[in-house]
């Protein structure tokens, strides 16, 4: 089994207390010593998944591993992933500038995104990113006429949508056809022709497709190779241009619930290797570099988020609601996605009699913010600390100030140690960049 199967932190156990315990650090306490909301991340567990996945894909000599930093993008986890061996897929200004400040080495950076502006694309080339993934013909003529300004070449991707469809929520799918994301199969010969005879200062090394988010089903990874080689060859053929890259993305999907079976880091490596040496050896090309972006599966399960219960309310023969002093602006997964999630009550999680049927609501002003619907606890009450598993991907990085309320804390923990990497947002924190004009004073 391979870390992102596992619901739970790698380092989870009941100490004698009572109590869970992530590494090594007694979740009520940290609730006592840093308030809740609390992101919580094991260090231990995202190190494992680094490990799993560099394992796995170490049949095939020449693959790069990219951590996709829209999951989960501070200073202090750019630095474990990146001391772990990883580069990163970034998607902004503030994902390039926050993974170089981590002492990343920028050449092993991937700029990824629809609609890049002028000033990213400039940043990205003065810090020195390795690889700027092409997304369409406005971007092609933009980078170029950059790097002519700046007098240098810059090494591209051409982003394709290959077609696929996987079986996942609609707002993460990326690969189909009728999608926002890259050149559309019978773009590619267009694209491809412009870099030749337009692009001077572009230097064109391969193709690169993503096909969605939290995805079960390992076969469509190969699908996506036997495409994306075959355009390769083809270019080859028909441009006398050697393409010698190939990204596939990321996606492979986390375990959030007992019902969830996502394949392991070693079933997708298995299809990913097996499928790309075949194409190697029918197209009897050189082996090319392989880029492998996973996000979700690298920091998932790392994360808890800790909550305090407050206020509960039982509807005449209906829902029992359980609040909790968090929501949707912590978590919007859940009213956006609908997504599912388990949780237990961190100060007594294994008490198994008088359990209820609760449905936990957020604190915000929505009725559609709830974050767990019909889950069983035992006798929720004020002042408990609800924990809930696999938060440590799109929580943090999708949050929100909804309802003018401060952002959470993030604290990693690690034998028996808790450090701040992220400093709880204060009431002068959400009005700093507040202005009144003097017409109002």
């Amino acid at each position: 089994m391979s870390t992102n199967q596992s619901i739970k932190p790698l380092s989870t156990h009941i100490n004698s207390l009572g109590h869970l315990e992530i590494g090594g650090c007694d979740l009520v306490s940290l609730a006592v010593k840093y308030g809740t909301p609390l992101y919580v991340l094991d260090e231990y567990t995202i190190r494992s998944i680094c490990k799993d996945y560099k394992k796995s894909f170490s049949a095939y000599n020449n693959t790069r591993l990219m951590f996709a930093s829209k999951s989960l993008c501070t200073v202090a986890t750019s630095k474990i992933i990146s001391d772990e061996g990883f580069g990163f897929d970034v998607v902004s200004a503030g994902e390039i500038y926050t993974v170089y400040k981590s002492g990343t080495d920028m050449s092993k950076v991937i700029f990824n995104g629809n609609n890049k502006s002028r000033e990213e694309l400039l940043l990205a080339i003065n810090l020195g990113v390795g690889r700027i993934s092409v997304d369409n013909f406005y971007e092609l003529s933009l980078l170029n006429q950059i790097a002519e300004e700046n007098n240098v070449e810059v090494d591209i991707l051409l982003r394709i949508t290959p077609g696929l469809e996987c079986h996942t929520h609609e707002y993460i799918q990326t690969g189909h056809l009728d999608s926002k994301f890259g050149f559309d199969l019978s773009q590619i010969d267009n694209a491809v022709d412009i870099v030749i005879r337009e692009c001077k200062n572009l230097k064109l090394h391969g193709l690169h497709a993503h096909l969605g988010s939290q995805i079960f089903e390992v076969s469509v990874y190969g699908d996506a190779i036997d495409i994306i080689i075959s355009e390769m060859v083809r270019i080859q053929k028909k441009y006398g241009i050697i393409l010698d890259e190939i990204n596939i993305g990321g996606g492979l999907g986390v375990r959030y619930t007992e019902t969830d079976n996502p394949p392991s880091t070693d079933q997708i490596a298995d299809v990913i290797i097996s499928r790309l040496n075949a194409a190697v050896s029918e197209y009897d090309i050189n082996p090319p570099v392989l880029f492998i972006e996973p996000g979700r599966s690298i920091v998932s399960t790392s994360g808890v988020t800790l909550y305090t219960i407050g206020s509960s309310k039982q509807v005449p023969n209906g829902t029992k609601y359980v609040a909790v002093d968090g929501g949707m602006s912590d978590n919007p997964r859940p009213s956006m996605y609908q997504a599912l999630y388990s949780a237990v009550i961190a100060n007594k999680p294994d008490v198994l009699d008088a359990l209820q049927n609760v449905t936990i609501a957020g604190r915000f002003c929505e009725s559609g913010d709830v974050l767990i619907k019909n889950i069983a606890l035992p006798n929720p009450s004020s002042g408990d600390i609800l924990c809930v598993f696999n938060t440590g991907a799109y929580n943090y990085s999708m949050a929100s100030n909804y309802n003018r309320v401060q952002k959470p804390a993030m604290v990693l923990v690690n034998n028996s140690q808790s450090d701040i990497i992220v400093l709880r947002e204060t009431l002068d924190d959400l009005i700093s960049h507040d202005a009144v004009p003097s017409r109002l004073v």
